[in-house]
C-alpha cells in the first residue's frame, strides 16, 4: 500500500523556514503590519521570533495562516 502525499501544506516544513521565507519575501516591517506582534517590530530578528512564537500558540497560529496564504506566491519547491 502507497502512503498517499500529505495534503497539509505546513507538513515537513519547520518554523524556522517559514519565519525565513515569510520574512524574505514580506520582510519585517510588512510582517510587522500585517501581524501585530513585537518580535515583528521591535529589533526583529528570525531568532527572537521563532523564541516568541515556539512559547505562543496563538502567534504562531497567525504565522502558519499567512505562510499558507503566501504560499502559491512564493517560489517553494
Amino acid at each position: 500500500m502507497e502512503k498517499q502525499p500529505s495534503k497539509d501544506p505546513l507538513h515537513g516544513v519547520t518554523l524556522q523556514k517559514i519565519v525565513e521565507q515569510l520574512v524574505d519575501y514580506y520582510g519585517f516591517d510588512t510582517l510587522g503590519e500585517l501581524i501585530k506582534i513585537r518580535c515583528f517590530n521591535s529589533n526583529p530578528s528570525v531568532k527572537s521570533s521563532l523564541t516568541f512564537l515556539r512559547k505562543t500558540d496563538w502567534a504562531r497560529k497567525q504565522v502558519e495562516e499567512l505562510y499558507v496564504k503566501t504560499l502559491p506566491k512564493l517560489d517553494v519547491k
